[in-house]
């Protein structure tokens, strides 16, 4: 898995397995006429974490992008600051375990794991730690976004969503760039990952940009999932400013993308959206033509 770094990153990088399975199976069920069908559902499995040899968590994943996802997991619950600490992850999947060896342990681990929050991720995830805790001092640098790049950008995301096309019952997270156009990716989509819980995909984005070394500050967050809490600190945390999705949004999230400065943009689907936070940081410059039809109609009749 570590064949996609810049070559040019000289960082002692973890050992990884490369132990990614299929993310759907093939099944029969029955519809409405009793006619037997064949089709695809998600698979679940259930994979422990052992860190230094202590267990400390179970996580139901696809299993798709595993070694991903334990190293944003572990980024996303601040245990490990620096990816060179990381000696290996190893993933069995005949234990249904994940062993995490460090160099030189984590400094007080009891502490860090005795504070567990609950969220309300699909399937529930569990954070370590304070939540707010490293984002009180953090403050986003918003950039300017095209209404244009927002509509290329969902227009090449509906070539992706592989899993849920076909099996449904998963949430997809991507990696964009805010220009797409000039950022020499195509569709402006730098990694996108499905998993049965948006929090689990948020964390193997982060363990793919901790991988390859990469900066946030010029993307754009997308994800299929309600904008919580927990979606919008770990974001931020990643320093991307532009969090994107299909789905609505909680107070929570809003109150702290309103105090770190995140974009926040929900029920983007087509070309409608809805701005939480941030419109003026939004370049207009693609209204949809109906609306501009209906405000000539308004002014014509209110003469």
């Amino acid at each position: 898995m570590t064949d996609s770094i810049n070559s040019n990153d000289q960082r002692h990088l973890p050992t990884l397995t490369d132990a990614g399975l299929q993310a759907t199976a093939n099944v029969f069920s029955y519809n409405e006429y009793n006619e037997a069908i064949e089709g695809s559902v998600a698979v679940e499995r259930a994979l422990t974490i052992y860190l230094d040899k202590r267990e400390i968590v179970t996580l139901m994943t696809l299993g798709n992008h595993p070694e991903l996802l334990i190293l944003g997991w572990l980024r996303n619950q601040r245990l490990v600051q620096n990816i060179e600490d990381v000696q290996s992850i190893q993933v069995d999947w005949e234990t249904e375990a994940v062993a995490i060896t460090t160099h030189h342990g984590i400094e007080d681990l009891d502490g860090k794991l005795s504070h567990k929050t609950v969220t309300t991720g699909c399937g529930q995830g569990t954070v370590f730690g304070n939540l707010m805790d490293d984002i009180d001092n953090l403050k986003m640098q918003q950039p300017v976004v095209k209404q244009s790049a927002i509509y290329d950008l969902l227009q090449s995301l509906n070539e992706y969503n592989e899993v849920y096309k076909n099996a449904g019952a998963v949430h997809g997270c991507a990696l964009c760039s805010i220009d797409s156009k000039q950022s020499g990716v195509e569709g402006g989509i730098e990694q996108f990952i499905e998993d049965v819980g948006r929090h689990n995909a948020v964390d193997a984005i982060a363990g793919y940009m901790w991988l390859n070394n990469l900066s946030g500050e010029d993307k754009i967050f997308y994800t299929t999932g309600r904008l919580t809490s927990e979606m919008v600190i770990k974001v931020a945390l990643m320093r991307i400013p532009v969090l994107l999705s299909r789905s609505g949004i909680t107070r929570m999230g809003l109150d702290i993308a309103e105090k770190v400065g995140v974009t926040l943009i929900a029920r983007a689907k087509g070309r409608h959206f809805q701005i939480y936070h941030g419109h003026e940081k939004i370049d207009f410059d693609a209204m949809p033509a109906t609306k501009a039809i209906k405000s000539q109609k308004s002014s014509r009749s209110s003469s």
